[in-house]
């Protein structure tokens, strides 16, 4: 019998004019995952920071380097430029754009539309454009240091010397992806640079455009029939949001799926040895954590963290129903990077959690309250944290929200105990040591949303300093002890309960190849993927 999920599947299809078969497996040049993507706000590169919407912007907009899905240890390549250039003092990095990529538009990349992407995320000012800012672009200089002085020239110039890989890799995040310049002026409102119109369209030269999007449901993406490299196998990619572990597992066992993203370790267990689907482990750079909003008094009281991260069973929710999926990791910066830290200084202590709330000012601790996403994982935490701090005295009450919801609350710093997910925009380590040990102004008038010390609110203007010092240091051994040091600060006084470091367990049909998640420090690519 044909499954709902197969049904809205080819009924998309069908609304796009094209004919499938009508029976549960899934026709060969068609890739139909499930995954939670309910955190997908916008395709607008200037302004996608969610992780499923990552996914998504990969296979869509291409960037000045980029990395190859099939060697990742390799490091940003060439993709839109095919060479760059340093100048002496280091300030200066002028790029050549490669001939041949088109927008599924129809128009060539060219300069200008690299210079009009990278101006316009600092424009714009969104939650990820700090990512350029930090090397001292401004809406006020952009017209002078973004510049194409040419249609196959372009020439950033930084307000200090970095190292050229923090900045090549930061040019591989979300953020550097690159629009059609006219399509996106066509579609302006207001002076928005067609940032209303690009959350919901998508201009780039990858090798997928969207074609359709329902929030909550569904992203449909058709083959982008200018782009430049080799055709990809899978013609439709088709990502359904799926919540429950048991649903997705239940639909790859019929075959109406080929990837299931989100199954539960008692699922991954499930499926072991069921004919016709394999189990694939990749250890990704997701961190999951818990932070306390310092604007709330009680738990702005270093001991009260102290307290709640000693009564945190770490070990334990590994070994159950985390088990596979996530390995106990307590540092910003997750394994597989250069000065990753190892040291896990907390462990699950009710008695040493006590004392340590019995110093702080609230010994008798108080209500709390949980930002948490409905998602298994996520709630199967929130529920072993409920419980554990509940028997410090703590009355914990789970607030529970879409992905969208929690954060919107998370960025407003409405929160108090905040728990998700982070995962790494680049593979440099300032990509976290930037947002969970920088915070340069604490001001609500900031908005620096895309600092996870800013939304709890952490004034830190020494580690600020300590953290700026670390990204311009060209000295690689220096540069790798200087996180080290700044990461073991951050364990003992930051407000961050860092846990886990996440093992992703995709399942999917045998008959799929090359499903590379992205490792630690990128997303998903479906252009590369056969069955």
């Amino acid at each position: 019998m044909k499954q709902t999920f197969v049904a809205a599947a080819v009924a998309a299809t069908l609304a796009m004019g094209a004919a499938v078969p009508v029976f549960a497996e899934t026709p060969p040049n068609m890739l139909v995952i499930a995954n939670r993507i309910d955190d997908i706000k916008t395709f607008d590169p200037a302004e996608s920071f969610e992780f499923a919407g990552a996914d998504v912007s990969r296979n869509v907009y291409e960037k000045l380097v980029n990395f190859d899905p099939l060697d990742l240890e390799a490091g940003y390549q060439p993709q839109l430029a095919e060479s760059w250039e340093i100048s002496e003092d280091g300030k200066t990095i002028t790029f050549t754009m490669a001939d041949g990529h088109m927008f599924s538009t129809g128009r060539e990349v060219t300069a200008k539309d690299a210079e009009f992407s990278l101006r316009r995320a600092v424009l714009l000012d969104k939650t990820p454009s700090f990512i350029l800012t930090q090397f001292g672009f401004t809406p006020e200089n952009v017209e002078e240091t973004i510049v194409a002085p040419d249609e196959d020239t372009l020439v950033l110039m930084l307000d200090k010397p970095y190292a050229l890989s923090f900045v090549l890799n930061s040019l591989t995040a979300t953020i550097g992806g690159i629009v059609d310049s006219e399509a996106a002026m066509a579609n302006a409102v207001d002076g928005d640079m067609g940032n209303e119109w690009l959350r919901t369209n998508t201009v780039g030269s990858g090798p997928y455009k969207v074609v359709d999007w329902k929030p909550n449901e569904s992203v449909l993406m058709d083959l982008n029939p200018e782009y430049h490299g080799e055709t990809p196998a899978m013609e439709r990619v088709i990502v359904q949001h799926i919540q429950e572990s048991a649903t997705q597992r239940l639909q790859l066992e019929r075959g109406d799926i080929d990837v299931a993203r989100n199954l539960s370790p008692e699922d991954v267990a499930g499926l072991e040895g069921v004919e016709g689907v394999k189990i694939v482990d990749e250890l990704r750079g997701r961190l999951m954590y818990f932070s306390a909003n310092q604007k709330k008094e009680m738990l702005a009281d270093p001991k009260v963290v102290e307290a709640l991260k000693l009564a945190t069973d770490y070990k334990g929710m590994s070994d159950s129903f985390l088990k596979g999926q996530y390995t106990v990791h307590q540092a910003f910066l997750p394994r597989t990077f250069m000065g990753a830290l190892e040291e896990t200084p907390y462990s699950y202590d009710m008695e040493a959690a006590k004392a340590a709330l019995a110093e702080s000012g609230f010994p008798e601790c108080g209500p709390i309250k949980i930002s948490v996403r409905d998602a298994q994982e996520r709630m199967d935490i929130a529920q072993s944290l409920q419980n554990t701090w509940g028997q410090l005295g703590c009355d914990v009450e789970l607030t529970v929200g879409t992905g969208a919801q929690t954060l919107d609350r998370y960025r407003a710093r409405e929160h108090d105990i905040y728990l998700g997910a982070w995962g790494p925009d680049y593979p440099d380590p300032n990509t976290n040591a930037g947002t969970f040990a920088y915070n340069p102004d604490n001001s609500d008038e900031a908005g620096a949303t895309g600092l996870l010390a800013w939304r709890n609110a952490w004034a830190i203007p020494e580690m600020s300093e300590k953290t700026q010092a670390a990204a311009v240091e060209n000295d690689t051994d220096k540069r790798r002890e200087m996180y080290r040091e700044l990461q073991r600060e951050h364990q003992q006084v930051s407000p961050f309960g860092i846990m886990f470091q996440q093992i992703e367990q995709n399942g999917m049909g045998e008959n799929v190849e090359n499903f590379v998640a992205g490792g630690a420090t990128t997303a998903v690519s479906y252009w590369i993927i056969t069955k």
